[in-house]
């Protein structure tokens, strides 16, 4: 049972999907700590806000005990963070992916393969049955004769099948 767990973790494809969550992980660290601490922070500022988790809006309470605060200022941040995500992915993997696809189209063109020989033969064989039909059909008779479908007289004279 071990052994069998050891193969499945051994495998290229599963060491290749942690080694991309361990670097996800730390890449989603460096995105965020640049949208909350640089951007994060300019927004702020626009905003004459300390951070940019403290931007919201207050609404007053109808009792006037005090006003209830929304805040959105952690929701602008983690838009901030999936964007440039986003961006870093879109230019660093989708766009170098693409150009990559589109130089492989160019360089490749499809190429017609060559019939089997199964398909050869059996071409050759409707060739050769078509020019004996027409053949028969301009011989006496004009209707090929009183032979079946293969070449000896059926009963009372009669021919047998047409064949495709």
């Amino acid at each position: 049972m071990l052994s069998g767990f050891k193969d499945f973790i051994l495998r290229g494809n599963v060491i290749d999907l942690a080694i991309a969550v361990v670097i996800g992980a730390a890449f989603t660290a460096i995105v965020t700590a640049i949208s909350t601490d640089v951007f994060g922070n300019l927004i702020a500022a626009i905003f004459d806000a300390q951070e940019i988790g403290q931007l919201g809006v207050d609404i007053p309470s109808r009792t006037g005990d005090g006003a209830t605060k929304i805040v959105f200022g952690t929701t602008i941040a983690a838009a901030l963070n999936f964007l440039i995500v986003a961006a870093v992915l879109y230019f660093l993997v989708v766009v170098p992916m693409n150009r990559l696809l589109a130089l492989r189209k160019q360089g490749a063109e499809p190429d017609v393969a060559a019939p089997s020989e199964d398909i050869l033969l059996l071409q050759e064989i409707r060739d050769l049955l078509a020019a004996q039909r027409a053949a028969g059909a301009a011989g006496p008779g004009g209707a090929g004769g009183d032979t079946d479908a293969a070449g000896g007289a059926g009963p009372a004279g009669q021919r047998g099948p047409d064949l495709p």
